[in-house]
C-alpha cells in the first residue's frame, strides 16, 4: 500500500507543471467551443476561370497536335492502303486510285487526284498541302515540247536516218526528252564517256543507272548509235582468261567456268550458249556479246 501511494506523491514543481497543463487544456476546450473558425466563400471570377480554362485547353490542344503521327511530303500517285487509311481515305476512295494507276496512268495535280478518287473538299484540304509531284510536272521547261515532242500513241517509230546520233548528242538535247533531266542527261554522257567516248549499240542506254524503259524508249526514238568506234572483238572460242574478264561482268571465276563449257562443248556454236555456263549474268548478255566474236572455223 505504501508503495502504491508513493506514485501519487508529487513535488511542488511537478503539481505546478500538472497545473498549467490543465489550465493549457482548458483554454483550448474554450477556443474550440467558443471561437467561429469557419472561412468566409472563396469568390472566384467567372473571367479569369474562363481565362485559365481556355490556357489548359489550349495546351491540350497543342500536347495532342504534337503527339500526332507526322505527315511529310509525298507524291500521291504511290499512296498504299495503310497509307490512305492513316490520311483519312476510305477503302473506295483508295481503290479508285489505285485501279487508275494500274492503268499506267498518272496524277498531275490536286484536281486530278480528287477526280480520280473523289474524296471530300474537306479531306482534300487536309491532303493537299503534303503533296509534292515531280519537278517536271511542278516545273515544266519551256522548251520541252520544242523540238522532241514524243507522244507514245501518235508518233510513229522513226527512221534510222531520221535520227540523231547517239554518239555525238549533247546534254542538253538530252533535257528535251520527256523524263530527262539534268541529272539524267549528265550520266548518259558520263558513261558514254566511261566506254570509251561512244556506244557500240542502243541496248547500253540500258546501263545507265536512273533510265527507266519508257525514257529509254523515248530517246531511241529519236536517237541511235550511228558513228561507232572500231572495236577489238574476243574470239571466244580462243580467248583466254585474263582476255575475258576485260570484258564488263565477267570476272574471273566467270571466265573460269566459260572456259570449263567451252573444252566440255569443243567450242562454242552461238554465243547464246553463254547462258548455260555456270552464275553467267544472263541479264547482261546483250552487252557481253557487244565485245565477243565466235569463230566456227
Amino acid at each position: 500500500m505504501k508503495h502504491i501511494k508513493s506514485h501519487f506523491t508529487f513535488t511542488k514543481q511537478q503539481r505546478s507543471g500538472i497545473f498549467v497543463l490543465l489550465l493549457l487544456i482548458l483554454i483550448l476546450q474554450s477556443i474550440y467551443f467558443f471561437v467561429d473558425f469557419s472561412s468566409e466563400e472563396f469568390q472566384v471570377n467567372p473571367n479569369e476561370l474562363a481565362q485559365f480554362q481556355a490556357e489548359v485547353d489550349s495546351l491540350k490542344h497543342i500536347e495532342i497536335q504534337n503527339n500526332k503521327p507526322k505527315i511529310y511530303p509525298f507524291n500521291p500517285n504511290f499512296i498504299t492502303d495503310y497509307k490512305g487509311y492513316t490520311l483519312g481515305m476510305s477503302s473506295q476512295e483508295i481503290d479508285r486510285l489505285l485501279a487508275f494507276r494500274k492503268q499506267n496512268k498518272w496524277i498531275n495535280s490536286v484536281k486530278d487526284f480528287q477526280t480520280v478518287t473523289k474524296v471530300s473538299d474537306s479531306l482534300l484540304a487536309t491532303m493537299s498541302p503534303y503533296f509534292k509531284f515531280p519537278d517536271w510536272v511542278t516545273n515544266p521547261k519551256p522548251n520541252f515540247k520544242s523540238k522532241y515532242n514524243y507522244s507514245e500513241t501518235n508518233n510513229k517509230p522513226k527512221t534510222f536516218n531520221q535520227k540523231s546520233d547517239l554518239n555525238s548528242v549533247t546534254a542538253e538535247q538530252l533535257k528535251q526528252i520527256h523524263g530527262i533531266g539534268e541529272k539524267l542527261s549528265e550520266r548518259i554522257i558520263a558513261y558514254r564517256t566511261k566506254i570509251g567516248g561512244s556506244f557500240i549499240a542502243d541496248v547500253q542506254l540500258q546501263e545507265v543507272y536512273g533510265l527507266s524503259p519508257e525514257v529509254i524508249k523515248r530517246t531511241l526514238n529519236e536517237f541511235t548509235v550511228k558513228n561507232v568506234k572500231p572495236v577489238t572483238k574476243l574470239n571466244l572460242n580462243t580467248a583466254s582468261i585474263d582476255e575475258l574478264v576485260t570484258i564488263q561482268y565477267i570476272d574471273y571465276e566467270i571466265a573460269h567456268h566459260i572456259i570449263e563449257e567451252r573444252t566440255l562443248r569443243e567450242g562454242f556454236k552461238s554465243l547464246d550458249e553463254l547462258t548455260k555456263v555456270k552464275d553467267f549474268p544472263v541479264k547482261k548478255i546483250e552487252i557481253i556479246k557487244l565485245y565477243l566474236t565466235l569463230n566456227l572455223d
